[in-house]
């Protein structure tokens, strides 16, 4: 079963126990397809970059949970009931791609060494030129001035 993570936004007045509850439906609606919940995040209350328009007004700021879920793919169909829901401003279902479990994980290179080399890399001084191009400009430059003053003169 593939790794999804389902971001909900839910009015910034809405209570623990309805938070919950929505929750807790959520999770029964994956438990009932064979799923699993892994983890449930809460980030608070976050001000949004733009006001949600609803029914009962525009909404600036919002409470954001993250629930972490391994269910069947059918299950983003079945979560649309919650476009009905009156306490949600936004819900999104996102699925992890490629990601590796268990034994496999363990022991292999994960790229973390990647940004090091590239940060190496920019600073490498094996590549700078030196200023000696400046001299040459500055040597055209004297020449040029010298041919106009005996035109001029």
């Amino acid at each position: 079963m593939p790794l999804y993570d389902c971001m909900l936004l839910l009015k910034p007045h809405v209570k623990k126990e309805a938070l919950m509850d929505l929750v807790a439906r959520v999770g029964k609606h994956v438990y009932q397809r064979n799923g699993v919940l892994t983890e449930i995040k809460s980030f608070g209350t976050i001000q949004l970059g733009y006001g949600i328009k609803k029914l009962d007004g525009r909404y600036f700021q919002g409470q954001l949970m993250q629930m972490t879920m391994m269910t069947p793919p059918k299950m983003n169909d079945e979560l649309h009931y919650l476009n009905k829901e009156d306490r949600l401003l936004r819900w999104l279902l996102v699925k992890h791609r490629d990601i590796k479990y268990g034994l496999e994980y363990v022991g292999e290179d994960d790229g973390r060494n990647e940004l090091s080399q590239f940060r190496s890399s920019l600073y490498n001084d094996d590549d700078v030129d030196d200023d000696d191009d400046d001299d040459d400009d500055r040597e055209d430059y004297e020449m040029n001035q010298e041919e106009e003053e005996k035109t001029e003169g």
